[in-house]
């Protein structure tokens, strides 16, 4: 017997979660390779910001900064195009920020191949590293910010946290979405493991490289689903 109140299926919840597994490979990229920078977490950029400010060794000022205005320039990149896709189909929209975003990061990968990790050198590729990736997180989003889909950030997990420990059973709520939450916060683990691994053994290129490779096939099986021919509202 079918169970009607059964909730559908909705093919954003496991791209969402791969992209999560992304910002992990992504972050240790940055983190590892690009001298303590964060190119998805500006929570962490602001932080070190803070830290350069006060003339804390080993945090240079400007790479945040870069990283920052990076980001704030593809959320507001996405933010048109959202507005743009509003009548259109939400899986047009999906495919080309995929496409959008794995270019950005592929890109990153390409200027990666000359860059000395251990020297940070030449410096001007440092930045354009930077650049590439922080728009590519930002454009990333301020898509997922329209999406409006419950838990699934993609990038943060202090509400995700909050939200397990405040709605759990011993704190008196009803557990709600904690599977969702539980699987964003193993999904940015295991991203950020990976990407570590693969940048010691394999170097920089690596971690962006597949990054690019798993947003774009990922949204591309998300995109399959019917349920991805629903409008963009505005």
């Amino acid at each position: 017997m079918t169970n009607a109140t059964a909730v559908p299926f909705d093919p954003r919840v496991p791209l969402l979660l791969l992209l999560s597994v992304t910002t992990g490979l992504v972050d240790a990229a940055s983190v590892l390779g690009l001298g303590k920078v964060f190119t998805a977490n500006m929570t962490g950029n602001v932080v070190f910001l803070g830290f350069a400010a006060a003339g804390t060794p080993g945090f240079k000022v400007l790479p945040f900064i870069a990283a920052i205005a990076s980001f704030l320039v593809g959320a507001l990149i996405s933010g048109r195009l959202g507005k743009a896709s509003v009548g259109q189909t939400e899986r047009r929209w999906l495919l080309i920020s995929a496409v959008v975003e794995a270019a950005l990061l592929w890109a990153a990968a390409i200027v990666a191949i000359d860059f000395d990790v251990a020297t940070q050198a030449p410096q001007a590729r440092l930045f354009a590293i930077i650049a590439l990736t922080g728009i590519a997180m930002g454009y990333r989003n301020g898509t997922i910010r329209q999406l409006k889909v419950a838990d699934l950030t993609t990038t943060v997990l202090t509400m995700t946290l909050t939200g397990l420990g405040a709605d759990s059973s011993i704190a008196g709520g009803a557990n709600t979405n904690w599977r969702r939450r539980v699987a964003a916060v193993v999904a940015i683990f295991a991203g950020a493991a990976l990407g570590a691994w693969l940048l010691v053994k394999m170097g920089l290129v690596a971690p962006l490289a597949i990054a690019g490779v798993l947003v774009l096939f990922g949204t591309l099986a998300c995109a399959w689903h019917p349920a991805t021919l629903r409008k963009v509202a505005g």
